[in-house]
């Protein structure tokens, strides 16, 4: 018989529950025959439709999600914990996440290696007043809006029903943003982008070292952190044993950690730029806005390179593409283990994913990127606004400890049994 402990709760209730540790449900057999229906048929209809970069982008994006869900890896839940209770456990599996990422992404970035000769690029982008607004707005509105962006789409895939309405205003505040963005980009203070790579004279190799030391420095001080106050471990997930562990229940961290920084470095190789979620939210968001009437072609973010993508399909956008896949993939991870169920959702928690969608949404375009596209993908790209992005995020993570339990969120104590 398992041991119940106390535990937060997934679904980011005030207080924390009684959960046996260990148990693990039956596979839900229809949703997962479901769930391989709807990839067959989304797959054939990309083969038919679409280049042959975008199947494999979606494999990606179902691989993705699988492990996300998988792992319940957490990029807002990790920064909750440090800045609550000082577990930094999560924080030093994003640490060994980046350390494979940058080491795979520095030979790619030096020598353009990619599957289907697209021209291969970082996410490098500039350091001023949008980033560091942008990542503190996306810090607030993810610890209120119950996940960062890679968090909502595996939320929603595994069913958690408030986190739908996360999605829909995150959609709304992207676009938003993105009609917003030439002010703050164009009208407001920046210094241009500062690659540690390119722009220091380090070259890939100086820069993968350098990154290495940084990684090691912010996971020494999580270990120091975690000496002085003691916190509460992580709750234990439910698993299955030996082999069935790859299909059913849950991974440890740090090999989620592995396995996404390869997938991140498939995916630069296959369309040229890392895994980004919320610029495919501007584009979906703008589509609809379009559909009502609203000349979306003559906003400043729409000019140049982005104009085609909004003259497409939407299943030419790779960025829409992997969303698909990751939602896909959490869904399938879901019902594997059990575990898809729509939760419940209250006045409160649906006023935070209103609030915390539209902060991540505008966050987003004005920081160039979520906790994907500007923290993950930036940092792996040897790019300074990663950094200054987590560091920006993490504050907005402070301030919002206080306003989560106004939504009747919960937040770690360090009386918990686990956090």
């Amino acid at each position: 018989m398992a041991e119940a402990t106390n535990v937060q709760p997934i679904n980011d209730v005030k207080d924390p529950v009684q959960q046996k540790s260990t148990d693990l449900n039956k596979p839900q057999t229809p949703l997962i025959v479901g769930g391989l229906t709807v990839g067959a048929i989304l797959m054939v209809y990309l083969m038919a439709t679409q280049n042959s970069m975008q199947p494999l982008l979606l494999v990606i994006g179902l691989l993705l999600g699988y492990t996300l869900f998988h792992a319940r890896f957490g990029f807002t839940s990790a920064f909750r914990r440090l800045a609550s209770v000082g577990n930094g456990k999560a924080l030093r599996s994003h640490m060994l996440m980046l350390a494979v990422a940058v080491t795979l992404f520095a030979p790619i970035l030096a020598f353009g290696t990619s599957f289907f000769g697209e021209s291969v690029s970082g996410y490098v982008s500039p350091v001023g007043v949008s980033l560091l607004v942008g990542a503190f707005m996306f810090g607030v509105g993810m610890q209120l809006g119950g996940g960062c962006a890679s968090g909502t789409l595996y939320a929603v895939g595994g069913g958690r029903s408030v986190m739908f309405i996360t999605l829909l205003f995150f959609i709304v505040g992207a676009t938003i943003g993105a009609h917003h963005l030439p002010f703050w980009t164009e009208d407001l203070p920046a210094f241009e982008p500062v690659s540690l790579a390119t722009s220091t004279g380090f070259g890939y190799g100086g820069a993968w070292l350098l990154s290495l030391v940084l990684f090691g420095v912010i996971a020494w001080i999580t270990l120091v952190v975690e000496k002085k106050k003691r916190p509460p471990r992580m709750a234990p997930k439910p698993s299955a044993a030996g082999w069935k562990r790859l299909l059913r229940g849950s991974w440890p961290l740090f090999a989620a950690a592995i396995v996404l920084a390869v997938l991140n470095a498939l995916t630069l190789m296959t369309r040229g730029t890392p895994w980004g979620i919320t610029s495919a939210f501007a584009l979906w968001g703008s589509k609809v806005a379009q559909f009502f009437g609203v000349d979306v072609a003559s906003w400043g973010y729409w000019q140049g390179a982005n104009a085609a993508a909004l003259e497409s399909s939407i299943f030419a956008d790779s960025t829409t593409v992997l969303n698909l896949g990751v939602i896909l993939g959490a869904f399938l991870a879901s019902a594997a283990g059990g575990l898809f169920k729509f939760s419940k959702i209250t006045g409160k928690n649906a006023t935070a994913s209103v609030i915390g969608g539209l902060l991540m949404g505008y966050g987003a375009r004005l920081a160039f990127g979520c906790n994907i596209g500007a923290y993950f993908g930036g940092i792996a790209s040897f790019s300074l606004h990663g950094y200054i992005w987590g560091v920006m995020a993490l504050a907005g993570t402070f301030i919002a400890l206080y306003l989560r339990p106004k939504f009747g969120l919960s937040v770690p104590k360090p009386k918990d049994s686990f956090c």
